[in-house]
């Protein structure tokens, strides 16, 4: 029997955050350190329009679907990397609204 087995940890409802693929994560951490490095900072894209993002989103998508394994000329990221991103930033974005109604 396993030392584990007799303490129960009250985290019924919660998300499941170790079911998130690591690659994304990744992903998005290897595109947000391209942007702060960029732009030194962390936080500036919480100053940006939503619709730039969805822009964003819709050309690294284009590209992707040319060719799923095409890098972005600037970053030398890939572009699924930067859709992963802006999906992110926009999660965010309208949550924050939601929560605000």
């Amino acid at each position: 029997m396993s030392e584990f087995q007799a303490v129960y940890k009250y985290d019924d409802g919660k998300p499941r955050l170790d079911l998130v693929p690591p690659g994304l994560i990744e992903a998005v951490g290897v595109v947000r350190t391209y942007g702060v490095s960029k732009y030194n900072t962390t936080q500036g894209w919480q100053q940006v329009e939503p619709e730039r993002y969805t822009a964003a989103l819709m050309r690294h998508l284009c590209k992707f679907l040319r060719d799923p394994y095409s890098k972005d000329k600037e970053s030398g990221l890939p572009h699924l990397w930067h859709m992963a991103c802006n999906i992110a930033f926009l999660i965010e974005f309208y949550e924050e609204v939601e929560q605000r109604e």
